[in-house]
């Protein structure tokens, strides 16, 4: 196995892994090492069909359904996010960490790529555990212990799920989630404090009026995704990006208006923030 930083705030590539053949404890065990230390990784070539990429999903975590897609037949844990070459928006086109809006958030997401633009596509991802690190001690303690409010229904991410929910929804009519969670989340494998707000999905702050939290979110908003916190992955076909939810925030980049792009994605089950 050999592990290659991609950029210096998180991101790290790996080649000289087989996941088609599967993975032995021991090779399961250091890959979760290499994915908590880097928060996400990269594994090119990784040509699989949909159970062994459940299998190496399954050696990480336990998969979850995602709540608006429906899954490919057979495989109700993995849905295909898609642009097609029609459509202009793409799915979860927004920063954001994956469904906070859930009791429960996902630990982390892993994403397959099928069919890639020839260029464009990209994924940003950053790291949270630094945003926060790099706050005045002030704020930090200020925000450490506020509750955000975590909404399914924010206007700027549901638009972009439109395409799929018509092509791929579930059959049970769409419904809103809303959870509460720490702003400053503490990791609960590494112990870093990590910020745990999201422009997509975050809507206010408990006990705080609407005039009150949006100036401080929206300054969090912007200083979360700063270009020191971040990496660019830019993908082939085969490839496998996983990335720890609970740090990490990722946003795909919406310039290949014309192609088409395809992925499986795997959601992992999380536990309740603190």
């Amino acid at each position: 196995m050999n592990i290659t930083p991609i950029a210096g705030a998180l991101g790290a590539a790996i080649t000289g892994v087989d996941l088609a053949r599967g993975l032995t404890a021991y090779e399961a065990a250091q890959l979760r090492q290499v994915f908590l230390k880097h928060k996400v990784i990269f594994l090119r070539q990784q040509d699989l069909a949909p159970q062994q990429f459940l299998d190496f999903a399954r050696a990480m975590g336990e998969p979850m359904e995602y709540p608006f897609v429906k899954g490919l037949d057979g495989f109700p844990d993995i849905i295909e996010i898609k642009k097609l070459e029609h459509e202009k928006i793409n799915f979860g086109g927004v920063w954001h960490s994956d469904t906070t809006y859930l009791q429960e958030p996902p630990m982390g997401s892993m994403l397959l790529s099928r069919e890639v633009p020839p260029y464009g596509g990209d994924t940003l991802f950053a790291n949270q555990v630094l945003a926060f690190q790099a706050l005045s001690p002030t704020l930090q303690k200020m925000l450490d212990g506020l509750v955000g409010i975590s909404s399914s229904a924010k206007a700027d991410v549901t638009k972009t799920r439109e395409d799929r929910l018509k092509s791929d929804g579930k059959d049970a009519a769409p419904r809103s989630y809303l959870a509460e969670h720490p702003v400053v989340r503490t990791h609960p494998e590494t112990g870093e404090k990590a910020l745990y707000v999201n422009v997509a999905h975050t809507a206010g702050i408990k006990g705080m009026h609407d005039e009150e939290s949006a100036p401080l979110l929206q300054f969090l908003f912007q200083h979360q995704v700063k270009p020191e916190f971040t990496c660019r992955f830019a993908w082939t076909p085969h490839t496998i990006a996983f990335w720890d939810n609970r740090c990490v925030q990722h946003n795909p980049v919406n310039d290949y208006h014309g192609f088409k792009r395809v992925m499986h994605r795997i959601t992992l089950r999380g536990d309740k923030p603190a």
